[in-house]
């Protein structure tokens, strides 16, 4: 049996509004941060570079 959205502990449910706002407000300043596709490709471009060439040390 699911329980999807279902609240368990109705006494939470004022405190898993102001969860889900808190969260909501991160993610709008995470994502006014990055302008474009070509930045947020650009970041994520040189995490894997540094990734690899740090695994890449790693096995020598």
């Amino acid at each position: 049996m699911s329980r999807k959205n279902r609240i368990l502990v109705p006494e939470a449910r004022q405190g898993l509004e102001k969860l889900k706002i808190e969260s909501a407000e991160e993610l709008a300043k995470y994502n006014k941060t990055h302008d474009s596709k070509e930045q947020v490709f650009s970041i994520g471009g040189q995490m894997v570079k540094k990734m690899v060439e740090s695994y890449e040390k790693k096995l020598k």
